[in-house]
């Protein structure tokens, strides 16, 4: 039972996990491609802002740079400054010329080389007098070109002052003259800015020291800047996981200004656990649905195969009688029908192993009944040895001595001899068919040395040899019968008995394995040698049957592998 169990638990664990398994993985994988795709996006959207609100700054900043070099140029900019003229038409046309492109987005003023305001492209200077000695004004002395810095303490509303720029300016002669001062207020970055970037989207834009100089809103200046600059300084993502905002930055070089890009999370933490939920929830229902089929699935499977493991107990003790029916018309219904099958042949086969047990035993009986037969003929042949001896017979003892020789050769137990043994026994045959047949052939036998161990099976030559004398040689005068042994390549030993006898029937010759028994009648001495050879070596081995020399004679050749006497036997 434990062992059942254990399958079902098996069969609908791996059910659940060829289900569920794909289905989670699919759906966690969807997630995460969604999740990676919405936040590529969002950043591409973000970096695609930030590129505009640089684009903006930067065009603003070379319209600063243009004002800055034609008033340097001017002939009446620089000789006024330093003068200390405060009401020139001249200027303020130079003046309004040079800031044409870029006087809706700043307001410039021109103070002299004291630091006093003198013009002003607005009806109100931002600062009526500005040190030189520190500040923006100081910088850009030190400087060739226009430097900006942010402006500390300007006060609360969108008119205050955030940003300032300041250029020097000389005369021709190489002297101080005075200074342009650009200015930027809260409405003229609103102004320059509005629509660069996204509705719900914040801009922040901090100074080289990571300060807020203008934000969208001015909350972002008071929370987001800190703690940005504080994971500036250690190291750290501008945002983590579960932030509610993703941020973009981008740096304008030339002003020193930092663009903050706030943008909402494409995947914010609700819409997450909303995902989460829904993926969630899909999952138990699937697990639920998978469960009921699987239990549905697995009772199915299950079943037959417990109907078939209960009859297989019935076999395992003896009984033949079981029958599992067939309830699903499919690969379990096939195999039930099969095992029936299966227990009908296993039957049938017991049967006859019990009738074949029954003739065994009988066969054991007369082979032990007839075992003293062959040890009484021997005996008496020695007796009859020894008084042919005595009565001075030799030729009865000659034949007594040879075939009390050829019985205890086929009585013994070994089922391989060597050769020379074979030939000697052989000989014994051909002593006593010489007495009986008064010398009517010859016999002749050339075995090399080196052959002389292979070993054959017992009692191959004799039948082929008898053969041989019996329809060869009957009625010819002068026969002779001839065996030679050759070596086949490495491993093949080859024996051919030569007779010059009567011949061969022209349907004879060739491999003697095309023939069955009843046809071989009258030569049941070959079929038999033919057999022997084929059941030890295989169906490639076997005699080969041919006419002699000048279509007179037989010969009959034997194939069989080459193994010597030391070798073991397979």
């Amino acid at each position: 039972m434990k062992l059942r169990h254990s399958f079902r638990t098996r069969l609908f664990a791996g059910f659940l996990l060829a289900s569920l398994l794909p289905l989670l993985l699919c759906s966690a994988m969807l997630l995460q491609i969604f999740r990676l795709r919405m936040d590529t996006q969002a950043q591409e959207e973000s970096q695609e802002q930030l590129d505009h609100v640089i684009s903006v700054l930067d065009g603003l900043y070379a319209g600063f740079r243009q004002t800055s070099l034609a008033l340097q140029a001017s002939p009446y900019v620089a000789p006024a400054l330093a003068q200390g003229q405060q009401d020139s038409a001249m200027v303020y046309s130079e003046l309004y010329s040079a800031t044409e492109g870029s006087r809706s987005s700043a307001q410039f003023d021109l103070y002299d080389r004291e630091g006093i305001w003198r013009y002003s492209t607005q009806s109100f200077p931002i600062y009526q007098e500005m040190p030189i000695h520190w500040g923006v004004l100081h910088a850009a002395r030190q400087s060739d070109g226009l430097v900006f810095s942010q402006v500390e303490g300007s006060g609360e509303g969108n008119s205050a002052p955030l940003f300032q720029g300041a250029a020097h300016l000389t005369t021709p002669d190489g002297r101080d003259a005075g200074y342009l001062v650009i200015t930027m207020t809260r409405d003229d970055f609103h102004q320059l800015l509005d629509g660069t970037y996204g509705s719900q989207n914040d801009l922040l834009l901090l100074n080289q020291y990571w300060r807020p100089v203008y934000a969208s809103q001015s909350a972002l200046a008071d929370t987001l800047a800190p703690r940005l600059r504080e994971q500036l300084l250690a190291g750290e993502a501008l945002h983590q996981e579960g932030d509610e905002f993703a941020y973009g930055t981008a740096l304008q070089e030339e002003m020193g200004l930092y663009a903050v890009l706030q943008l909402p999370q494409a995947l914010n933490q609700s819409t997450r656990g909303l995902l989460t939920t829904v993926t969630v929830g899909s999952a138990l229902v699937c697990v639920v649905i998978s469960i009921l089929m699987g239990l549905r699935l697995s009772r199915q499977m299950f079943y037959p195969i417990e109907r078939l493991h209960s009859a297989i107990g019935e076999v395992a003790h003896n009984n033949l009688d079981v029958y599992v029916p067939p309830y699903q018309n499919d690969e379990l219904g096939q195999l039930a029908q099969r095992f029936n099958g299966m227990l009908v042949a296993l039957k049938h086969n017991q049967e006859q192993l019990v009738e074949n047990q029954r003739e065994l035993n009988q066969a054991q009986i007369r082979m032990l009944q007839a075992q003293l037969n062959p040890h009484f003929l021997c005996n008496t042949l020695d007796t009859m040895k020894w008084i042919s001896k005595i009565n001075q017979v030799p030729q009865v003892a000659l034949m007594s001595t040879n075939l009390a020789d050829i019985l205890r050769f086929c009585i013994s137990p070994e089922e391989f001899v060597p050769l020379r043994r074979e030939v000697e026994i052989l000989q014994r045959y051909i002593e006593i068919q010489k007495i009986r047949l008064s010398g009517a052939f010859s016999f002749h036998a050339e075995i090399p040395p080196e052959l002389e161990d292979c070993l054959v099976p017992k009692m191959i030559l004799q039948p082929i040899v008898e053969n041989a004398i019996l329809h060869g040689l009957d009625g010819v005068e002068d026969g002779h019968i001839q065996i030679q042994a050759e070596r086949v390549g490495e491993t093949l030993l080859k024996i051919v008995v030569t007779d010059n006898g009567k011949g061969l029937p022209q349907d004879m010759t060739g491999a003697y394995a095309h023939r069955s028994r009843e046809l071989s009648r009258g030569h049941l001495g070959l079929y038999n040698v033919d057999t022997i050879l084929r059941k030890y070596y295989g169906e490639d081995f076997g005699l080969y049957l041919s006419a002699g020399p000048l279509g007179r004679g037989a010969v009959v050749s034997a194939t069989l592998p080459l193994r010597r006497e030391e070798e073991p036997e397979c």
